[in-house]
């Protein structure tokens, strides 16, 4: 009796787990479904208006990072031997081979030192001076335009967050017309506003750690300018001392 129960129950059993799996193989395409992929121009582009600035703002920031890395890297380029060069043609009294060296290296270092060849004869404390005058330009060159930079690693942040500020006052606005809260009108606003928050912040942390890294660079090109400097007028000091002696 037993044996024709599970005859009966079985094919039973084995028609409503079929169903339900020929259910379930109809309903999981349709949930687990994909949405459509976008593109991150496609992705950029629904930011709005406010995505024209910030655009302008990066290629600012990538044009004046390019720009101040070659020249500051060029600026920064001297010779090993350059500084002993001078010496042994000081040493010589050739001054015009002195000055033609400085010439072609073209770099701040020897723009300084080509100042003090020039002022040779005047007292050590006027080429000095003279030295530090050139060395001042030539600063002002290497920093150029680096605050425009400093500048924009600030308020490229605060462009997108106006976007997304204005964006959710846009939703908030729908809301009130349609007089119905669902997440599909709140979220689907909202995603495509922090999209200027995403870029904004994006922009900003790129140009933060530029301007700091190009001051760094600078700052070491600095460096080598007054050890120049130094050197040099250490050795007129010296020339000075010998015939007295």
């Amino acid at each position: 009796m037993i044996h024709h129960l599970l005859l009966l129950v079985t094919p039973a059993a084995h028609d409503t787990a079929k169903a339900i799996a020929d259910t379930a193989k109809a309903i999981l395409p349709t949930v687990a479904q994909p949405q459509d992929k976008m593109s991150l121009l496609e992705l950029l582009w629904k930011g709005g208006v406010i995505m024209i600035p910030l655009g302008i703002l990066s290629l600012i920031s990538v044009f004046l990072i390019i720009e101040r890395y070659i020249f500051i890297k060029r600026a920064s380029r001297s010779g090993k031997n350059f500084l002993n060069s001078i010496r042994d043609m000081m040493q010589s009294n050739n001054i015009e081979a002195a000055k033609a060296l400085c010439k072609s290296a073209d770099n701040p270092q020897a723009r300084m030192i080509a100042k003090g060849i020039s002022r040779i004869g005047m007292p050590i404390k006027d080429i000095e001076n003279a030295m530090e005058n050139v060395g001042k330009i030539e600063v002002y060159s290497l920093e150029k335009n680096l605050n425009i930079l400093g500048i924009i690693a600030g308020i490229a942040p605060m462009f997108g967050f106006i976007g997304t500020i204005l964006g959710v006052i846009k939703i908030f606005y729908n809301i009130s017309l349609a007089n119905n809260i669902s997440i599909g009108l709140i979220a689907g606003g909202l995603y495509e506003k922090m999209i200027t928050s995403a870029t904004g912040l994006s922009i900003g942390i790129f140009s933060f750690i530029a301007f700091h890294w190009l001051n760094i660079m600078v700052n070491k090109t600095i460096q080598k300018m007054e050890i120049v400097s130094v050197d040099f007028l250490d050795m007129l000091q010296d020339a000075q001392k010998k015939p007295q002696a």
